[in-house]
């Protein structure tokens, strides 16, 4: 764990998932993510509450993100329920219950274009929390 927020966050308990999913969004720009957004779907579904996605330029710098994030949820005592795509890394998708993290190459983001499917749910200003 390289990441100055994973030990700080190793230091603090992260309750909501607000705060989780800030902590994510700012791991991924620590580590050079992409257009990082911040959905709030807790109007939207029931399932979970926020969508955190990111773009990585490379397979090793997806990895590296998604490591990261992990790391730092694991430190702040959150448990990643299940992890998809990672060995294609094209798209690597982190389940944490209430918050769900994306990991896209550039492409994938476009193709799927979550914050276009989800255009009902808010963004997050995170860089302000």
């Amino acid at each position: 764990m390289n990441s100055t927020l994973a030990l700080e966050a190793s230091a603090t308990t992260f309750t909501s998932a607000r705060d989780r999913a800030v902590l994510c969004a700012r791991i991924g720009e620590e580590n050079k993510a992409k257009n990082v957004l911040v959905l709030d779907m807790r109007g939207i579904t029931p399932i979970y509450d926020f969508f955190v996605l990111l773009t990585g330029a490379s397979r090793r710098q997806i990895h590296t993100i998604a490591e990261e994030i992990d790391d730092a949820m694991r430190s702040a005592g959150d448990t990643r329920l299940s992890i998809q795509g990672y060995q294609a890394s094209r798209w690597v998708v982190q389940d944490y219950g209430d918050v769900v993290v994306h990991v896209f190459d550039a492409e994938a983001r476009t193709y799927y274009s979550l914050e276009d499917l989800w255009a009902d749910a808010p963004r997050l200003d995170w860089t302000r929390d």
